[in-house]
């Protein structure tokens, strides 16, 4: 990685000269049946296989069937530090503790 650049921000060295040369070539793409799922070499099978593709769903988050709604609060500066000094997920913590207050009764549900 260069100095100074984050990951994504990379030079990506490709060959141009050596991908130029090989698709000059028109030479067959090697193919392995036990292990892809179609021959690139015949459109046929290309073709079947790209129609029956589907895509998956994007980044992010899973559906889920009852969303949470967002809430916007105001709590001590040192409170909120804590809970993200606990790292990743620490929004998931607080929740986990509301919940457990309205269990033993502290807050009406």
């Amino acid at each position: 990685m260069q100095a100074g650049k984050k990951p994504t921000e990379q030079a990506i060295a490709t060959d141009w000269e050596r991908v130029k040369r090989e698709a000059a070539q028109d030479a067959p793409i090697a193919f392995d049946p036990a292990g892809e799922p179609y021959d690139p070499n015949d459109p046929q099978a290309v073709a079947a296989f790209w129609d029956a593709a589907t895509v998956k769903r994007g980044r992010g988050r899973p559906v889920v069937a009852v969303k949470r709604p967002t809430l916007n609060m105001r709590v001590d500066a040192d409170v909120l530090d804590a809970f993200k000094a606990t790292g990743p997920g620490w929004q998931t913590r607080i929740n986990a503790l509301l919940r457990d207050a309205v269990k033993r009764g502290l807050a009406k549900a």
